[in-house]
C-alpha cells in the first residue's frame, strides 16, 4: 500500500509518514501542492493521498479539484484544521473521499486510509493461497494454523505479491509498490527481502522466482 501525505507542517507529515510506515505502508511526502501534483503525475501508483487543504503552492483544494475524476488518481483523505459542518461539506464536494479534522486520532487515521485503500483499489481484508493466511487489517499472517512473525516490509511484500492474484511483478514494480520513493533502484532489497519471507513461510515455497522478470506467487 503507497501513500502521499501532503502536508506543510513538516513535524507533523514526519510523524504521520513515521506512524504509517510502522504499519508497513510505503510513504512519501510532500509540503506543497504543486509537489503533491508532480509526485501523482509520476509515481501514479498512490492508493491513497492524505492531503491538507491550506498548503502552500497549489491549494489543498486545487489538488483535489484536478485529481478528481482522474482513474489513475488516488482516493483522496483530506486531513486539515478546517473541521466544521460546512468545510467537510465543501471538501467533499471538491471530489475528496473522506474527510478528518484536526486534531486526530491517528489510529483512527490508519482505519480511515486502510478503508479508502480498499475502496480504491481492492485491497481485501483477508488474502488467502493454499495454507496461507493474510488478515490486512490485523496485520496477522498464518500458514497452515501457525502464525508468522514478519517485519513491516517483509508484510508489505507479502501483501503486494497476494494482491497480484499470480501475476509476475518485476523488481521495479515492487519498489514502487512496497517501498517509497526514497528506494534505490539498484538495490537488491527486493531480493533479500524475498529470500527473508521464503525462509519465515517455510516450505512448500509459495514464492516463484520468473528469471528475467521478477516474482510471483505460485499457482
Amino acid at each position: 500500500m503507497r501513500i502521499l501525505i501532503a502536508e506543510d507542517e513538516e513535524r507533523l507529515a514526519a510523524r504521520i509518514a513515521e506512524g504509517l510506515r510502522d504499519q508497513g505502508m510505503a510513504v512519501d511526502v510532500s509540503h506543497d501542492g504543486d509537489d503533491a501534483l508532480y509526485k501523482v503525475d509520476v509515481a501514479g501508483a498512490y492508493d491513497v493521498l492524505v492531503l491538507d487543504r491550506d498548503l502552500p503552492g497549489t491549494s489543498g483544494d486545487e489538488v483535489c479539484r484536478r485529481l478528481s475524476g482522474r482513474a489513475d488518481a488516488p482516493m483522496v483523505l483530506m486531513l486539515t484544521a478546517m473541521a466544521g459542518t460546512d468545510d467537510r461539506i465543501d471538501g467533499l464536494t471538491l471530489g475528496a473521499d473522506d474527510y478528518l479534522g484536526k486534531p486526530f486520532s491517528f489510529p483512527e487515521l490508519v482505519l480511515r486510509v486502510r478503508a479508502l485503500a480498499r475502496r480504491g483499489r481492492s485491497h481485501a481484508p483477508l488474502l488467502t493461497r493454499g495454507d496461507l493466511t493474510v488478515d490486512t487489517l490485523r496485520r496477522a499472517v498464518h500458514r497452515a494454523g501457525r502464525p508468522v512473525a514478519l517485519t513491516a516490509k517483509e508484510f508489505a511484500l507479502l501483501q503486494v505479491l497476494l494482491s497480484a492474484d499470480g501475476a509476475v511483478l518485476s523488481q521495479e514494480q515492487l519498489l514502487e509498490r512496497a517501498w517509497d520513493e526514497h528506494a534505490d533502484p539498484f538495490t537488491n532489497t527486493v531480493r533479500v527481502t524475498v529470500n527473508r519471507l521464503r525462509r519465515k513461510l517455510g516450505a512448500p515455497d509459495l514464492i516463484e522466482t520468473v528469471v528475467g522478470a521478477g516474482y510471483r506467487i505460485a499457482p
